[in-house]
């Protein structure tokens, strides 16, 4: 039952405390992330979900992490992500190909590998770590370390964080 103590009646009818607040979050998320596609946020929270709700009861790990990052990459930079398996890049952000690399919660180090043949101008390091919480990194190509062949090993803690997302998800 709607009360005083869980909702305010406005305009003939309840709103609960519950709606407000989840209005609330969502405009300061907006505000933090101008560039967010709202309707893929509660894709990526079930997704993440699911992914550590599956770990804590296998003690295994879904393969989502990649899609994961990339949703992420969206979300948190405004990435519009290319179809499935298109060559050259995972996205673009305004004029600049992205490519989006994720370093899983099972990894034993902090480092992706990336191939500097493939089309991109941008890169986007995800990590996912133990806690199931979501951090960024977006790198020019012209700031990457200069490497003659096409593989070069990136890692996290040389590049300067710039956008974070804790969306550590807790159990009741």
């Amino acid at each position: 039952m709607w009360n005083d103590d869980n909702a305010i009646y406005d305009d003939g009818e309840w709103i609960t405390w519950t709606e407000i607040n989840s209005h609330l979050d969502r405009l300061e998320f907006k505000a933090r992330f101008p560039n967010l596609e709202v309707e893929l946020v509660p894709m990526f929270q079930e997704l993440l979900t699911l992914a550590q709700d599956y770990h804590g009861l296998t003690g295994r790990h879904l393969q989502v992490y990649g899609d994961l990052g990339e949703l992420y990459g969206a979300i948190a930079y405004g990435i519009k992500l290319h179809r499935n398996y298109a060559q050259g890049s995972d996205g673009k952000l305004g004029n600049h190909f992205v490519e989006v690399k994720t370093i899983t919660p099972f990894k034993t180090n902090n480092t992706v590998s990336l191939n500097l043949e493939r089309n991109f101008s941008k890169v986007l390091i995800v990590k996912i770590d133990e806690d199931f919480e979501v951090s960024g990194k977006l790198i020019d190509r012209k700031a990457l370390p200069k490497k003659k062949g096409s593989k070069l090993r990136l890692d996290w803690d040389d590049f300067e964080e710039h956008t974070a997302i804790g969306e550590r998800v807790d159990r009741p």
